[in-house]
This record gives structure tokens, sequence and C-alpha cells, in this order.
């Protein structure tokens, strides 16, 4: 009881408290834990890819071409002679660019939208939500393509893309968000003491609805990460000599019989980057449920 007090008196204290227990628990998730250990590598291998690749990722003729991995170049070297490892070291960068500008995106428009059609109810949100279900008709790699056929191809055209294809995911899970925590006691107490839209809004709604939307815009970066990497494939992501590894994929189907390792190791950094933040996902919506924190 002393304890439920004192944190009462000093909010800070309870916030503190909260992100202690939240790395508490995301800490004890094993899958939180290996999630955060794949996440954490390749965010140090893309800070430090100068230090940590051997060659020039687009210098051509670094080594022979088509050359098997050996010890001078431990994942071969591709058609042009570039070391295959150096250019997924440097393709981390790209991979982490491509989540945090599409997830950024989709999730700052998506709350925006989801959060003004929730709280404002009437005519803006029948109007905001029927145009979320109108681009929930389309699939998300249809509506990418059609901004790319606006936009142009490239890598920053397809991650923007990506972005703008996803906002009606995040504005759908933020508006039932909201429609949940207006309906709770607190909300009620707080409209009927005579609280501002501000205060309502920035105080009581968001605070509620930002951890939801942490988890699936963890989730969701694995998703653009994929996206981006299919629209590279396509040739209407990543262009040459870009070291993205969905292109690397593609460049390299003519020569799978000939030099597999080409195809092999970018397709497994993708899979290794999509499975890390999946399982950080699933370990960050462990560690914000209250109902896991119990067990």
């Amino acid at each position: 009881m002393t304890d439920t007090v004192t944190l009462a008196a000093h909010p800070e204290d309870a916030a503190s408290a909260r992100k202690t227990g939240f790395f508490r628990a995301l800490l004890s998730s094993p899958t939180g834990i290996i999630g955060l250990a794949i996440v954490g590598l390749l965010l140090i291998v893309a800070l430090a890819a100068p230090l940590l690749a051997p060659h020039d990722p687009l210098r051509m003729a670094a080594g022979p071409r088509l050359q098997p991995p050996s010890w001078q170049h431990w994942m071969g070297t591709d058609d042009f002679g570039r070391d295959v490892l150096s250019r997924i070291i440097y393709g981390a960068q790209l991979t982490l660019q491509i989540g945090a500008i599409a997830v950024g995106i989709s999730l700052t428009s998506g709350l925006f939208l989801g959060l003004v059609a929730g709280y404002a109810s009437g005519w803006a949100e029948k109007v905001l939500m029927r145009l979320v279900d109108v681009l929930f008709s389309f699939t998300e790699i249809v509506i990418a393509l059609a901004c790319l056929a606006i936009f142009g191809v490239g890598l920053t055209n397809a991650m923007i893309a990506i972005g703008i294809a996803s906002i009606p995911f995040y504005a759908r899970v933020t508006h039932s968000v909201v429609l949940v925590e207006k309906n709770k006691p607190y909300f009620e107490a707080a409209v009927a003491a005579g609280a501002g839209h501000g205060r309502l809004i920035f105080r009581h709604l968001l605070p509620n609805v930002v951890p939801t939307l942490i988890v699936v815009g963890t989730l969701g970066v694995s998703t653009a990460v994929l996206a981006a990497a299919g629209l590279s494939f396509l040739g209407l992501g990543a262009q040459p000599p870009q070291p993205e590894w969905g292109f690397m994929l593609s460049s390299s189907r003519d020569l799978i019989s000939r030099a597999p390792w080409m195809m092999i190791f970018p397709g497994l950094a993708i899979a290794f980057t999509v499975l890390g933040f999946n399982l950080l996902g699933d370990g960050v919506r462990e560690a914000l449920d209250p109902r896991q924190r119990q067990r």
C-alpha cells in the first residue's frame, strides 16, 4: 500500500518503475532475448559496416568473378567480382533504413487518422474510416505498385510506397484501440470532470494506444523488409549497384546453378532479419501485457 501511494505521489518514479518492469519482462522472455540479439547484431553490423566489410561493396573485380566461398572471400564473389560478404554487410544499412522510413510513414500517418477518427466520432469518423476501408480493399502490394507508377522506381520511392500502402492497417488498429479506451470508466470520468480535448487525447488516449502500435510497428518492420525485397526483386526498388538484399537475389537468379552462394547468403540475411523482428515483436507484446507479467 505504501509503495502504491509513493508511486502515485511521484509520477516520475512510477514511469521509471514501468520501464524497469518492461525491460525485465522483455529479458525474461526467450523469444524477446533471441529477437533482441538478432536485431542488435543487425544494428551493430549496419553501424560498423565500414569497419567490418573487408572490401568495397561497389568495387568491381575485388576478386575473381563467381569465386566460391574461400578464406579471402568468405561468401564468394558475384558476377562482377564484388565481395558478397561486403555487400551483405552494407545491405544491413539499407534494411534498417527501409524499416525505419516505411514504418515511420505508415505508423505516424495511421496513428493520426485513427486517433482523429476514433476521438471525433460522427461524420469525421465515417468519412475517414470509409476512406480507410476503400484502401483496405486493395492489397498492400497493389497500392505500392500504384505509388511507384506515380513516383517512379527506386529504393527511396519504394520505401515511401510501402509506408503509404500500410497506412490503412495502422489507422484501423489505432481506431479500434481508441474506441475501446473511450468506453472505459477512467475516460468517461475524465470527460465528466471537464477535461479538455488536448488532455483527453494526449494524457489518456495516446499513452494507451502507443504500446499496441509499438508491437505492431516492430512486427511491421519485417513486413516492410519483405515488401522492399520483393519490389527490388522485380526491379522496382533498389537499382544497380546498390547492395540491397532483394536486388542481390534478383541479379543472381540466372546464376543459381553456377553460383548458388549469390542467392543463398542474401536469402539467409533476409530470413534472419525477418525472424529477428518477429521474435522481438512477440517479446515486446509479452512484456507490455500485464497478464504475462503476473505469470
